[in-house]
């Protein structure tokens, strides 16, 4: 068997061309908001041009009534959360979360609970096709929205092509910026997701959007048409975005590799970790020693190599018995997650709105603004703590 991590797995989606796609319309778009409300610019101005609701899940330095009032001055319509003062549970308790809380893997960011609420608003909402849009993406053409809904009678989820800063972890950007061929893939932040697909979650773990697109075997059959742009960022600015994102991108690597391969979930047993993860560490060490080698200013060269240190300081905690027992988790939580959304389609009328989902749901009285449009006053957050099912 071929356990090693592959520099692009492009082959495993569908490539349209806008223009050879049909077109549809989207029911809403759902945001998992940290950032303050300058960055909604993109998400705002797409609303008002595809005249869909949109829905702002907000945490960190984002705050339900800021973001909530600078959507409705745009002419947005909108309603927006502060996730941080939702009753519990909402979102079901996942065994993956169970299984990392109290390690050294836990990771306490809430990206996944963000986008699983938004699911499960969606399903009592009676949306059908939504647009998962993070809040540091531009949109060069929002009409490729349209082309994305359009693919959801044959594909269950279409992603937009990043067309900006790369949206890889640090070791794959390390291996780019030492001249490795290294590709890109569809993710999270600019991703249209049909009802098909909504019986699929996000595990809190880095990677997340990648086990999104598994249906707990194999590779949900998964487009890309059009564009979006990632906002610059540092991976280097603090060695510990390495140390946190290495088992899921391990694991992901992992089994995408084996995607590649043709093969899928039930091939990744220990005897298949016990090859992937040494081959793992050797792709980090030959980086480490690219880098070294490199004409790079010596500060970035100290923070690559940093940070690089941390990625195998943690590889080496990862066991080949940890990866299955993380990968049967989430396949019992992928079963969890769908009579959890079998039990709520089944207890809660559907298709009758984003307020009826809300109230539905029990977080009306959270949302901002109010069902007479008035941006009320918040409710004090709770401290922040880590929850049951989070990323970024």
């Amino acid at each position: 068997m071929n356990a090693r991590q592959h520099q692009s797995h492009q082959d495993l989606l569908t490539h349209i061309e806008t223009v050879e796609a049909p077109s549809a319309a989207l029911d809403a778009i759902i945001v998992p908001n940290g950032r303050p409300p300058a960055y909604l610019a993109e998400a705002i101005v797409a609303a008002r041009k595809l005249d869909v609701p949109l829905l702002l899940l907000c945490s960190k330095r984002a705050s339900a009534s800021s973001a909530a009032l600078e959507a409705k001055r745009s002419g947005a319509r909108v309603r927006a959360i502060d996730v941080d003062l939702l009753p519990e549970p909402l979102v079901p308790t996942f065994s993956t979360d169970k299984l990392l809380r109290a390690g050294r893997f836990h990771r306490p960011v809430d990206t996944s609970l963000k986008r699983n609420l938004g699911l499960l608003i969606a399903i009592v909402a009676g949306w059908r096709q939504v647009l998962f849009l993070d809040d540091d993406i531009v949109l060069p053409d929002p009409g490729d929205l349209k082309a994305a809904a359009g693919l959801l009678t044959s594909h269950p989820v279409v992603g937009l092509a990043n067309a900006g800063m790369p949206d890889n972890s640090v070791v794959c950007h390390a291996l780019r910026d030492v001249g490795v061929a290294q590709d890109t893939f569809i993710g999270g932040g600019a991703l249209v997701v049909g009802e098909a697909a909504f019986e699929s979650f996000f595990p809190n773990i880095y990677n997340e959007d990648w086990f999104f697109l598994l249906d707990g075997l194999t590779l949900r059959s998964t487009a890309v048409v059009g564009s979006a742009i990632q906002h610059p960022y540092d991976p280097y600015r603090d060695a510990s975005r390495a140390r946190g994102e290495e088992l899921g991108d391990t694991l992901a690597e992992g089994v995408y590799a084996l995607l590649d391969n043709g093969l899928g979930l039930p091939d990744a047993g220990e005897g298949y970790w016990r090859e992937f993860l040494p081959a793992r560490r050797d792709v980090i060490m030959t980086t480490i020693k690219r880098v070294q080698a490199a004409e790079i200013e010596p500060a970035q060269k100290a923070r690559m190599i940093a940070s690089l240190k941390a990625a195998i300081g943690r590889n080496h905690h990862i066991t080949p018995e940890l990866c299955v027992r993380y990968l049967r988790a989430w396949q019992k939580d992928t079963v969890r997650w769908r009579r959890h959304v079998g039990d709520l389609r089944r207890d809660r009328r559907s298709g009758f709105g984003v307020d009826h989902a809300l109230a539905a749901l029990g977080v009306a009285h959270l949302a901002q603004p109010g069902v007479d449009g008035r941006i009320g006053t918040p409710p004090k957050r709770r401290p922040s703590r880590p929850r049951a099912a989070m990323r970024g």
